[in-house]
């Protein structure tokens, strides 16, 4: 799927939410008013970025009706990020491996520990980046990609079942995992065994008692 700006993504959100709002495929005018917007012409900008991203389609070429593509619906968990909110996928390992379940809702996110990029968040169990300031039961924002620097936190998937939350060093011979707890062992795979799935750039944490 082609990189889509921020606000593209709150048109496609607003557009799955809202699908049995309109009588008939919303119009650019229709739109506007729906979400605020004052240019006409800044809304027709992005949606024509979304047309051809093969996100939306026009039902005539003034855009007089438009509807997202199967392809944005069935998507639509990675399409829907709003400007706050990004997705809830499960628990990530700060410790030995565990498997990381999807249980996907939406949780409300400030702009500041966040990227432009596609983002989710996992909630951090176990205590090796406890050194680090990331304890067990915070949750972590992290930035879906598949590369990360020597040095970076990276969720990494070992063997394709088990995912950790680690400092991560690549080498040719080996990856290391790197805990950030100095009474935990570095962990050593062979570079084939793991595959980044994100890289940390944000965190939260709630003082509430229950």
């Amino acid at each position: 799927m082609n990189t889509i700006t921020r606000k593209q993504r709150e048109i496609i959100a607003f557009l799955l939410q809202n699908t049995d709002t309109f009588p008939h495929p919303p119009t650019l005018e229709e739109l506007c008013l729906a979400l605020g917007l004052k240019s006409r012409g800044s809304l027709h900008r992005l949606i024509q970025g979304l047309i051809e991203a093969g996100l939306i389609e026009s039902l005539d070429r003034k855009h007089r009706g438009i509807r997202l593509t199967e392809k944005a619906i069935k998507n639509g968990m990675e399409t829907t990020q709003t400007a706050h909110s990004l997705r809830y996928v499960g628990m990530i390992a700060a410790g030995k491996p565990i498997e990381a379940i999807e249980d996907v809702h939406y949780m409300n996110i400030p702009n500041e520990i966040k990227t432009d990029q596609l983002c989710y968040v996992l909630k951090v169990k176990g205590d090796s980046m406890i050194d680090e300031g990331i304890f067990d039961g915070d949750w972590v924002v992290i930035e879906q990609r598949c590369h990360a620097r020597n040095g970076e936190i990276v969720v990494a998937l070992v063997d394709k079942s088990d995912a950790t939350l680690k400092f991560i060093e690549q080498y040719p011979h080996e990856t290391l995992l790197i805990p950030g707890n100095s009474e935990m062992e570095i962990m050593r795979f062979n570079p084939t065994q793991v595959e980044i799935q994100g890289v940390l750039v944000g965190q939260m944490r709630s003082y509430r008692s229950y």
